[in-house]
């Protein structure tokens, strides 16, 4: 592959990539307003995630964002991994979880991050 082609290629991905984070930001105008309501609804109890072993021995660290749906009683009801590292994925789903919210009197929705750094 020629250098110019590789760069049309990128060119175009960066662009496809682009337009499909607008478009999803667009689809959900109300994410910002939950994510603004879940500050309102502090944690009371949070559990950090286990580092895994593999990302350990593979020494990646990094960023993973947790889509958490809260009940109105302070449960997580629903989490679904957003974005990061898939070897750190699942310990944050986890512990994600687990976390526990104050009481309200609807559902909200919010993202937690979890920044993970190898000791």
């Amino acid at each position: 592959m020629s250098q110019r082609t590789a760069t049309a290629l990128l060119a175009v991905l960066t662009l496809a990539v682009t337009e499909g984070a607008i478009q999803v930001r667009a689809q959900q105008p109300q994410a910002q307003q939950a994510q603004n309501e879940e500050i309102v609804r502090r944690a009371k109890f949070r559990v950090q995630p286990a580092f895994p072993e593999l990302a350990r021995k593979m020494n990646i660290s990094g960023l993973v964002k947790i889509e958490v749906v809260v009940a109105p009683n302070g449960s997580v009801k629903d989490a679904r991994v957003v974005g990061g590292h898939p070897v750190l994925a699942g310990s944050a789903l986890e512990a994600a979880k687990k976390w526990r919210f104050e009481p309200a009197a609807s559902e909200a929705s919010g993202i937690i991050e979890f920044k993970f750094e190898p000791r």
